[in-house]
């Protein structure tokens, strides 16, 4: 629902999810609060602190578990709104610190995305 641009239908989805099992992996609740936070800035765009906290919770969750790719995946997207928030020095001391710890699969979906942003933060 985040890529067609359906937000109110992604969200319950999101809600849905953690009401059927509050016992989620580690992966799917660093992923639910990194794309809730995503769904919220493309319902409200007003709404930039809520999904700052919501991709920084989403961090955090993936960083106690050292699930890295959910971690990376957060941090991305939290560095992009944080180049939109002109915090570009931040978004790139963040992201190049995750991205650093991979030593491989550099032609991976996620890590590609993550050099992308990086580069254009430089």
């Amino acid at each position: 629902y985040l890529r067609i641009g359906d937000s109110r239908r992604g969200l319950d989805v999101v809600n849905s999810a953690r009401a059927r099992n509050t016992d989620l992996a580690v992966e799917d609740n660093a992923f639910l609060s990194a794309v809730e936070s995503e769904l919220i800035m493309q319902q409200d765009p007003g709404a930039l602190a809520k999904a700052e906290s919501g991709f920084r919770h989403a961090i955090d969750i993936a960083r106690r578990q050292k699930a890295k790719i959910p971690e990376l995946r957060a941090t991305t997207a939290l560095a992009r709104l944080l180049d939109s928030l002109g915090k570009r020095d931040e978004a790139r001391e963040m992201l190049g610190e995750i991205y650093g710890w991979f030593t491989e699969g550099f032609d991976t979906a996620d890590l590609r995305q993550a050099k992308t942003l990086l580069d254009a933060l430089a």
